[in-house]
Order: structure tokens, then C-alpha cells, then sequence
């Protein structure tokens, strides 16, 4: 009775219990499938692991509704095509050493079986000597049916409605452009390791990529754009250690974001600050602090000399040394800037009107030359201990005046600055005095006020911005002959995202043909000439703001417009438009700083001044 009663005991406190199958892959699919673009990344390392030459993505409803990898790689039988839904089932691993040799993309084994966990899957696949392929549905990690098919060698797989079984994870999913930007970064750095492999890449029926096998550099333009073609510099080092191989682009094509930026380690697409950082350096003084340069490079090394299983996503990675391989990063990259002539040189070319000039274009005569080598400027400086010397009777005897005399020109401009200054009235006000071309100086009557140009522009703007998408439209400005705008695959999904919204406040973008857009229309203060160099760092402002806070996507366009259209500092402003930044800044709701908080005028009061200098 005892007895009886103490089992009893124990199965009513005994707590910790094995998770079903289901269970537990739908809690391994939080790791791996954390969006559609992590299925993407997933399905087409597979693909590439299987020796595809050709390989296909499609897409609908920004990934949730349907991803689906087709490629003509290797296949597999009908129980490898069964086993590979396994959890950690893997074929490239088969002891504890090989998880030190790898260098293939996939090869824990999670991805499928987390993808079959959360979704509903399709797969087909044949290998070459087979006669007949496999289909495979599961549902829930359940195999709801398996039968031999007819096809073609390779492997298909379609993952559908991505988390119809846990709506709470579905409901965290962002808009459908947003989820789109993120399959399209997982596809472009899947496809920027392997330009030897065509992909495509298709979405609610249309292509957005279409990439033909070639060189590393001809993908980069493929995936990056016709911008960079001629704006590359080739590095190449190879080392006991390691090899280091790819491209970084030319200073001028360095941006406010790190988006082209890619980094791989043994064609695996990584994320290592540490690295950037040693790239970074290889730049300093050849872009701006607050830029970043395009990169796309390849580190080859032994395999032991790293640890690729320290995350899920397999995009963070340890090196055994970091130093040795920081050194030999940012020294390769320095080395390719030198040789190719990026460091800052003096540039000793003639500018051509010099080049026209008789005193460059014709001969000089005997009468010429005797005249000239007889004169006293050209003996004191071809006689020895005579460059000193300056002729009595000439006007060089007089230089200091130029500097003493309070009667040269340049104190005559002061002065009469200073007096019209002083004694000009603007409309029962003080004229404006801009400083540094940056600052401008209002006078009031008990002090002064020390205006941003930039700052005080850029809050200005950003309220007009906020209210035209508030239901006072910005009036367009149609262009005369509308001029073409090509961007980059990933660039035209964001394009497609902000096209509404850009209406209203001034612009309008047409769609035409792939990845290309026709500028009917900009904005009134938008110069003609300018619009595709304006669109363009708006698109760069806007993908800044992206990486930083979280703000909704009508703020990141309306900050980055106004950051993109504020006047710059070192821009001379006349007196109606200094006066009118003025006018206009004490007008809007916020005038004391921009959006971001940077201040937009400072205060200087008389009697503090007085103090200053002891009245």
C-alpha cells in the first residue's frame, strides 16, 4: 500500500516530459524560418549543395502564400527524399571531425524539417540514373502522401502558406514589400557566391532578376547595377594562411548605408563587424567618416581555422585568429587602393583653355627670350643669393601697404559691409549676415539669433512634407522631357513600395520595363536636370533610416526628403532667401530643432554679451 501510494506521488510531481515530434520542430523553425526570406536562404543553399548549374525562385504573395526553389542539381532517391524531413539528418556529416572540414552551405539538417513544421510542402525530385522521380507532401511534419512521378532531373520544393498552423507567428510578418526586400537580400547574397550558376528569381508572376552565368564582376554590375561597371578595383592576395579575392568600389561610390557590402567566407555570406571594420580602415581619408564602401569580397581559408556552427543562420562565424585575418584583410584592400592609383595624387595635367593659350601653344622668339632674361625680375630669381633683391623704382617696393594702409580694397568692402550693416533697414529690420555660408545672423533688439541654414531648412521642409501627405498634396512640376531612372533590382522593390506616397509629395514615377522608371513630374524646388541624382540619395537617406529606428515608412520618406532637399551648408544664400528660411522656421510648429533633434537656432542675449565684456 506503500508502495502504491509513493508511485502515485511520483506521477503526480514528475514535471519534465519529451515534446512531440511537432512540437519541437515548430520551436526549431523559430531559429531557422523566421520569414519567408529565411526558407529562401535555406532551399537555395540546398540547391547550390547539390551541384545545380541552373536554379529558380518563385514567389508569391511576398513568400507567404508560396516559395519555391526549382533546380537541376544532383536529386535524390525516394528515401533520402523522405529521411532529408528528419530532423539533423544531414549526409554530410558522419562523425565529430567532419563538423570541422565543412564547406558546404547546409548541413545540420534543421531546415527542411523546420520548413515541413510550419508550412505545407511539395516536393519532387529525380536523380539522373533513376527512372522515376518522387513526390512527397507533409503537413505539420506529417507525410501526407509519397508516390514515384514523372521527372525531370533535379529537385523541386514548394513551401506553402508559411505558418497556417501558428497564427500568432504569421501575424508578425511585416507588409508584403517589406517581406519582399528581405527575399530579395537573401537571394542576391545566395547568388553574389556563385556567378558561375544562372538564377532567376520571380514574383506573382513577373522576373525580377534574371542573372546569366559569367565572371564575379559581371554578376556584381548584374545584381548592383550598370553604375558600378567601370568603379571597381580588383583585389587579389594569396597567402599561406588564405586567399582573399573579389572587388571593392572606387571612393565616390561610397554611400550613407552599408547596403553593398558582402563578405564571404568560404562562399558562405557573413556579417562580421570586426572585419568591415578592418575594411573601413583600409579607406580612412579616402571617403567620408559617415560613409561606407562598396565591397564584395571572398575569404578562402581551412575550414579548421573557423567555427560556421556558433548561430542558427550560420552567418556569424569565429576565427580561430582574428588578428591574422583582420590583418591580411584590411592589408589586401589598402594594397588594391594603392596599386590602382585610389590614394589622393596631384594631378599635373593641364586643364585644356591652358593648354590653348599662346603662351602655351606658340614658340618663344630670340627677341622674346633676350627681353625677357634682361628684365630684373628674371635675374633676381636666376642669380645666385638675389631672390631677395627687389628693384629701386618699382612698384614691389610698396607691398606693405597692401597690408597697412587702412585705405586698400579689401577694407573699403569691410567697411562699407559693416555700414550698410549697420544703417540699411530690410522692412523695419536688420539685413541678414550669413556666416560660413552655414549660419545666418538675425539681429533683434536685445541680441541675436544664430539660424542652421541646413537644420533650420531641413524642419521647414519636413513640415511641409508632413502635411502633404495629410491631405494638401505638393503641386508637381511636370518635366518637359521626362527623363529615365534605372535601379537595382532590390532598389526598384523599394521604389515600388513608396511610389503612392512620393505622388504626394511631388513626384511622379512611372514604371517602365524592368527595374526602370520615367520621372513624368518632381517637385517645384527639384532643379531641372537634378531629378535622378535627387530620387536617387532619397532612396540612399531613406534605406539609412531603415537600418536605425524603427519608424513607420512615411516617416523614414519624409525625413529622408528633407534631409535630401535642405540646403546645404556651404551654399551662398541671397538676402530673400536667408530672410524667408527665417521667416518660415519661426513660423512651423516645431522651430527649434530638426526631426531628428539637432538644433536649429541659438539665442544670444545683449546683457550676456555686455558681461562678456564687462559693461
Amino acid at each position: 500500500m506503500v508502495i502504491f501510494a509513493l508511485q502515485i506521488t511520483r506521477i503526480l510531481t514528475d514535471i519534465i516530459q519529451l515534446l512531440p515530434d511537432n512540437i519541437a520542430n515548430q520551436i526549431a523553425a523559430g531559429e531557422v524560418i523566421q520569414r519567408p526570406g529565411s526558407a529562401v536562404k535555406e532551399l537555395m543553399e540546398n540547391a547550390v549543395d547539390a551541384g545545380a548549374d541552373e536554379i529558380k525562385l518563385i514567389i508569391n504573395d511576398a513568400g507567404k502564400s508560396l516559395v519555391q526553389v526549382i533546380d537541376n542539381g544532383r536529386g535524390m532517391s525516394a528515401t533520402d527524399a523522405r529521411m532529408a524531413f528528419e530532423r539533423h539528418a544531414t549526409s554530410k556529416i558522419k562523425n565529430i571531425e567532419d563538423l570541422f572540414k565543412i564547406k558546404t552551405m547546409g548541413f545540420r539538417g534543421e531546415a527542411l524539417a523546420s520548413i515541413a513544421a510550419v508550412a505545407q510542402v511539395e516536393l519532387k525530385t529525380k536523380r539522373e540514373e533513376d527512372e522515376s522521380g518522387t513526390y512527397i507532401e507533409i503537413e505539420n511534419s506529417k507525410v501526407k502522401q509519397q508516390e514515384p512521378i514523372a521527372s525531370n532531373k533535379g529537385t523541386s520544393i514548394a513551401m506553402k502558406n508559411l505558418f497556417f498552423n501558428v497564427p500568432a507567428r504569421r501575424n508578425f510578418l511585416k507588409s508584403n514589400t517589406a517581406e519582399l526586400r528581405h527575399i530579395v537580400e537573401e537571394f542576391t547574397r545566395v547568388a553574389m557566391a556563385f556567378p558561375d550558376v544562372f538564377f532567376s528569381l520571380q514574383s506573382n508572376g513577373q522576373e525580377v532578376f534574371h542573372l546569366e552565368k559569367g565572371s564575379f564582376k559581371q554578376r556584381i554590375v548584374q545584381i548592383l547595377g550598370n553604375n558600378y561597371n567601370a568603379k571597381l578595383v580588383s583585389v587579389q592576395e594569396q597567402t599561406d594562411y588564405l586567399n582573399i579575392m573579389g572587388f571593392v568600389g572606387k571612393p565616390e561610390t561610397a554611400k550613407k548605408t552599408r547596403g553593398d557590402q558582402y563578405l564571404f567566407v568560404n562562399n558562405r555570406f557573413i556579417k562580421s563587424a570586426y572585419l568591415n571594420h578592418a575594411i573601413m580602415n583600409a579607406f580612412s581619408d579616402l571617403i567620408p567618416k559617415d560613409s561606407y564602401p562598396m565591397y564584395a569580397l571572398f575569404i578562402d581559408l581551412d575550414p579548421a581555422q573557423l567555427d560556421i556552427n556558433v548561430h542558427p543562420t550560420k552567418q556569424e562565424i569565429k576565427f580561430e585568429d582574428d588578428k591574422i585575418v583582420y590583418a591580411f584583410v584590411q592589408a589586401a584592400v589598402k594594397h588594391a587602393l594603392a596599386q590602382f592609383s585610389i590614394t589622393p595624387t596631384l594631378d599635373f595635367e593641364l586643364d585644356p583653355s591652358i593648354e590653348r593659350l599662346d603662351a602655351i601653344s606658340k614658340p618663344v622668339s630670340p627677341e622674346q627670350k633676350s627681353s625677357t632674361a634682361s628684365s630684373s625680375l628674371y635675374q633676381a630669381f636666376t642669380q645666385k643669393n638675389q631672390a631677395h633683391l627687389i628693384e629701386k623704382g618699382s612698384n614691389l617696393q610698396h607691398w606693405k601697404d597692401f597690408y597697412e594702409s587702412p585705405d586698400n580694397t579689401q577694407s573699403q568692402k569691410d567697411s562699407n559691409f559693416e555700414k550698410q550693416l549697420l544703417h540699411q533697414p530690410v522692412e523695419n529690420t536688420f539685413p541678414l549676415l550669413q556666416l560660413h555660408q552655414t549660419y545666418i545672423i538675425k539681429q533683434r533688439q536685445n541680441g541675436f539669433v544664430v539660424i542652421h541654414q541646413q537644420n533650420a531648412h531641413e524642419r521647414i521642409l519636413y513640415e511641409k512634407y508632413a502635411n502633404a501627405v495629410s491631405g494638401k498634396p505638393i503641386a508637381t512640376q511636370q518635366s518637359l522631357f521626362p527623363a529615365t531612372l534605372e535601379l537595382s533590382p532590390a532598389d526598384t522593390v523599394l521604389m515600388n513600395e513608396l511610389l503612392s506616397d512620393m505622388k504626394e509629395l511631388g513626384y511622379q514615377l512611372e514604371p517602365f520595363g524592368q527595374n526602370t522608371f520615367v520621372i513624368q513630374g518632381t517637385p517645384a524646388d527639384v532643379d531641372s536636370g537634378n531629378e535622378k541624382v535627387a530620387i536617387e540619395k532619397m532612396l540612399e537617406q531613406y534605406k539609412h533610416f531603415s537600418s536605425e529606428v524603427k519608424f513607420s515608412k512615411r516617416e523614414k520618406l519624409l525625413r529622408s526628403m528633407a534631409i535630401q532637399h535642405a540646403v546645404k551648408s556651404g551654399i551662398a544664400l541671397t538676402q530673400k532667401e536667408m530672410q524667408n528660411i527665417a521667416e518660415e522656421l519661426f513660423l512651423s510648429e516645431m522651430p527649434s530643432s530638426t526631426p531628428s533633434g539637432k538644433p536649429t537656432f541659438m539665442n544670444f542675449d545683449k546683457s550676456d554679451m555686455d558681461k562678456m565684456f564687462g559693461r
